[in-house]
């Protein structure tokens, strides 16, 4: 009845039940942390486009481009905003991968945005309510992945007008 491989089968059960309480043990010291700090952004130069759709069609869409500063002690740029055909946008327009180890204070100045501000239509034209706020995941060893927020944000005004290329 006690054969070598009943056993090794209660060693096998028993390890991954103590396996299984430390993973939890250690999701239950880290769950309920607050991650949010301080976070500052200002905005520099906010510059708009009309451009064709990268889809070929003919369509016009706005493109953004964004100059900012951010000083925070933690990071990922995202910003949000409302048109007349969605309630919310929300884009992410820079981002850093972080790890541990790294120098988590942040002191950024003129920073580009690294993805393009691409709306669907024209709804950045004239926009008085883009939100520019500062998100980052915590990966951590085990249990859910937070999106945590910064405590600052600013508020950005597009123009109500266009930039025009100049063609040489």
């Amino acid at each position: 009845m006690n054969t070598v491989l009943s056993r090794a089968n209660s060693l096998f059960a028993f390890s991954l039940s103590v396996m299984a309480a430390l993973t939890f043990g250690c999701f239950i010291t880290t769950a309920f942390k607050e991650r949010s700090v301080p976070v500052s952004i200002a905005v520099s130069r906010v510059t708009l486009k009309n451009v064709e759709d990268f889809s070929g069609s003919r369509e016009r869409n706005d493109l953004g481009f964004v100059t900012f500063d951010i000083t925070a002690d933690i990071l990922n740029g995202k910003n949000e905003y409302s048109t007349k055909n969605n309630a919310l946008n929300q884009v992410v327009l820079w981002d850093k991968i972080m790890l541990r180890g790294d120098n988590p204070r942040l002191f950024l100045k003129d920073m580009k945005t690294k993805y393009f501000f691409f709306d669907d239509g024209n709804g950045l034209k004239g926009n008085r309510n883009v939100t520019l706020t500062l998100s980052w995941n915590v990966v951590p060893n085990a249990g859910i992945l937070p999106l945590v927020t910064g405590s600052g944000h600013v508020s950005v005004p597009f123009p109500d007008t266009y930039e025009t290329t100049k063609s040489y």
